[in-house]
């Protein structure tokens, strides 16, 4: 791994972040999450928690926590098909427009697992498989990933296959990272889904 994170990814200040802003945002996700969890328990007979491995800080691997919005039918890897999608269950494009989907991932930031801001996770066998062939993605691995990102600012559509389009703005972040800068992605974040 390389040596490009800077301090504030590193240091007790993004993390104290992180800790405060569930604790702040709990009250207000919570209803979110069960609103959906009422709306995907029948639909999804009744497996609504949607759980998968993925590579975290330091190529360290734990379980991300969603919601399931596709049917039990649906490949592993159809995570960023299109809105046109049969995939879905009921209220399952819904739940995601919304990103109501990722709210689960509170549990892996209060755990230390992820960060509100940072490279998305990917799945090792994915990773695994882009590193090889592309090795400069491993500098995603300097920092706790996030529920939103530098990336998914700049390229919003992006598919787990355009990966290394997003790479340029993920080494940006990990290069330069502060929490001014994490305000603004969370800031543009609220923005693009409201």
């Amino acid at each position: 791994m390389t040596k490009t994170a800077n301090l504030y990814l590193l240091g007790p200040v993004k993390r104290g972040v992180d800790i405060l802003l569930s604790i702040l945002l709990f009250p207000v996700l919570l209803p979110l999450i069960l609103l959906a969890v009422l709306l995907l328990l029948v639909p999804t007979g009744g497996r609504v928690l949607f759980r998968q491995e993925r590579m975290g800080q330091g190529g360290k691997v734990y379980t991300i926590f969603k919601l399931r919005t596709l049917k039990p039918s649906a490949t592993h890897d159809t995570a960023g098909m299109g809105k046109g999608s049969d995939d879905f269950v009921p209220f399952g494009k819904w739940v995601r427009r919304w990103r109501l989907d990722e709210f689960p991932q509170v549990f892996n930031i209060l755990a230390g697992q992820m960060s509100w801001v940072g490279p998305r996770p990917e799945r090792p066998h994915i990773f695994q498989k882009q590193t090889k062939e592309h090795p400069e993605l491993i500098v995603r691995l300097e920092a706790r990933p996030g529920i939103t990102g530098w990336a998914q600012i700049h390229l919003p559509n992006a598919t787990p296959l355009e990966n290394l389009q997003k790479l340029p703005f993920d080494r940006e972040y990990v290069e330069n990272a502060t929490l001014s800068m994490d305000l603004k992605i969370l800031a543009k974040t609220i923005g693009a889904v409201i």
